[in-house]
């Protein structure tokens, strides 16, 4: 599958007399293949906005290499602009103007049909009010004429930072319905949110990002099995069996903690070995159920550890854990 986006070593430095070198990208690395809903998640002061900036051409990196849509980046950027929307940080509108009056602004600038207007009003459910004025909206409605705004160019490639802040839950699932009808639709899409639950269920894969690196990225369920680190839940036919079976499973290696009506056990690389060896006691397994680790728990895991002053992080992917422009940019 192609690459739609690329970043290979990409390095930011800031410099300054208070606080001298500050590495906000170190050596970073990410790669969104076609036709995927992409999530991009870092904590505040992880490199996550800088990173999108300077793929878009409004940061001057240090070091690395970019690629959008299979062109080198930022020499072709003039090149592929118009087949990547993007929002980068707040929307900002006139606030006098009304949604369809800022749409047909851009559209014009764009050289983009008058009736992708419309189009793209009715995409993100804002139809019905596109006639009053953007001072009147919710902080939800703006986010969504950000969104009308970057995909007025009908962008191969579009790049959403927090597109759900301030809306309600039916509005965050209209946004995942739309996100997920554009990758239907063959739109690959990156999705920076702070909302992880939403990120894991609309997103086929993930990047993590923390201190200026990767440290972790792949398929979402393959990144969750990664780090879920073998749990098991195990519930007995009696209540009275789990003292006995608890005992029997550490005295086999098992690092076993104890519920009132369940087990847990970590470490466990096959289940159905402990089904065996509890049977050999003469206890019997009412339920063993892998347990995955949840997004939100692998992120605080990843990203919970800073480094020590001066020193890189290394990260083994392999250990286990129980006023940006409002849509300006390519539209």
């Amino acid at each position: 599958m192609p690459a739609v986006l690329e970043i290979e070593g990409l390095r930011k430095t800031y410099k300054s007399r208070r606080r001298g070198e500050r590495h906000a990208l170190d050596g970073f690395d990410m790669r969104v293949d076609a036709g995927q809903v992409h999530g991009f998640l870092g904590p505040n002061g992880s490199g996550k906005t800088t990173t999108l900036r300077t793929l878009l051409g409004l940061i001057r990196a240090d070091g690395g290499r970019m690629a959008l849509l299979g062109k080198e980046v930022p020499a072709a950027l003039p090149e592929v602009a118009g087949q990547v929307g993007a929002i980068v940080e707040s929307p900002q509108f006139f606030p006098h103007f009304s949604a369809r009056d800022t749409l047909s602004l851009l559209a014009g600038a764009g050289e983009v049909p008058r009736q992708r207007v419309d189009e793209v009003l009715e995409l993100v459910g804002l139809r019905d009010r596109a006639g009053e004025r953007v001072k009147t909206y919710s902080l939800g409605m703006k986010q969504r004429l950000a969104v009308a705004s970057a995909l007025l160019k009908n962008p191969k490639l579009l790049i959403l930072d927090e597109p759900a802040n301030g809306l309600d839950p039916g509005g965050i699932r209209e946004m995942r319905t739309l996100m997920r009808d554009l990758a239907a639709a063959g739109m690959t899409v990156v999705l920076s949110s702070h909302i992880l639950g939403e990120i894991q269920l609309i997103c086929d894969s993930v990047t993590i990002i923390s201190l200026g690196r990767r440290v972790a990225f792949g398929p979402v369920d393959e990144v969750l099995a990664r780090y879920s680190g073998g749990s098991v839940r195990v519930r007995l036919e009696a209540v009275t069996d789990l003292p006995p079976a608890a005992d029997a499973l550490r005295r086999a290696g098992v690092q076993v903690t104890a519920y009132d009506d369940h087990l847990m056990l970590a470490g466990v690389d096959k289940p159905a070995n402990v089904t065996r060896l509890l049977a050999e006691s003469g206890l019997y397994v009412s339920e063993l159920a892998p347990v995955t680790a949840d997004l939100e728990s692998v992120f605080l895991e990843l990203t919970a550890t800073a480094p020590v002053p001066g020193q890189h992080r290394q990260v083994d992917e392999s250990r286990k854990v129980g006023g940006g422009s409002a849509g300006g940019w390519g539209a």
